[in-house]
């Protein structure tokens, strides 16, 4: 192991679960587990994009240089939800092997402080992803991850799925304008099932923060439906018009 004195702290770590929306399905950014030489490791395995804490680095900031490294994007929604300490989260062979084979010390026990963050995928700069060994993934199918990924990425579904309840944060995964049938989409891959198409849309509609804009979809089989837009600053300034649904 390295004998000079690391500049991170060896036992707190930010781990991200970034989503992202693609038309149809909820995914989840992944990093393939590479080796200490940027050689694939020896059994593949993917990993939430993450990082041990410098020791002049705050969580939040440690979380924010994790998602411009990977996505090249600044000032998107981050929110911490949960931290996870379990004596054994780093036990499995493999896993410290790597772990301590890239940090270059001795680990026996890390917390990891998790956040989730929501981007629209085709804002993502695809350079820095492919450079990180990072690929899109369909949360209902995930490949097999390291140490406690999997269950990171579960909780932190489930604090989006709570959270979208109450707060319009589907609007930092859709584009600038989208339809009722786009963001009804999106709300049950979120959810997890279908939803009624009138009580979505009458729901939908009744909130000022919603508005038509005088343009339909082209060069579509069915009927062009509708753009409607997010107006952030009425939504700010009519706090109390909600958009919640009781799942």
């Amino acid at each position: 192991m390295n004998s000079q004195k690391p500049n991170f702290n060896p036992h707190l770590s930010i781990d991200c679960v970034i989503f992202g929306f693609d038309g149809s399905r909820l995914r989840v950014l992944l990093v393939e587990r590479m080796g200490i030489n940027g050689d694939p490791a020896e059994n593949k395995k993917h990993k939430l994009p993450g990082d041990l804490i410098h020791l002049r680095e705050d969580l939040e900031g440690a979380a924010k240089r994790v998602l411009m490294e990977l996505t090249g994007l600044e000032n998107i929604f981050l929110r911490q939800f949960s931290v996870f300490g379990e004596p054994d989260r780093i036990s499995d062979g493999e896993d410290k092997h790597w772990l301590e084979e890239t940090s270059g010390v001795t680990i026996d026990r890390v917390v990891t402080t998790a956040y989730y963050s929501l981007i629209r995928i085709d804002k993502s700069n695809t350079v820095n992803e492919l450079s990180n060994n990072a690929t899109w993934h369909n949360v209902k199918k995930l490949p097999p991850l390291t140490f406690d990924h999997k269950a990171i990425i579960l909780k932190g579904l489930k604090s989006l799925r709570n959270e979208i309840r109450f707060e319009p944060l589907c609007f930092e995964l859709l584009p600038g304008k989208f339809t009722v049938r786009q963001i009804q989409t999106l709300y049950e891959v979120v959810i997890g099932h279908k939803l009624d198409n009138r009580n979505f849309r009458k729901k939908l509609l009744k909130a000022c923060y919603i508005e038509p804009l005088k343009e339909k979809q082209k060069g579509v089989a069915h009927k062009p439906a509708l753009y409607y837009r997010f107006n952030k600053k009425k939504y700010e300034e009519s706090r109390t018009d909600i958009l919640y649904y009781n799942f």
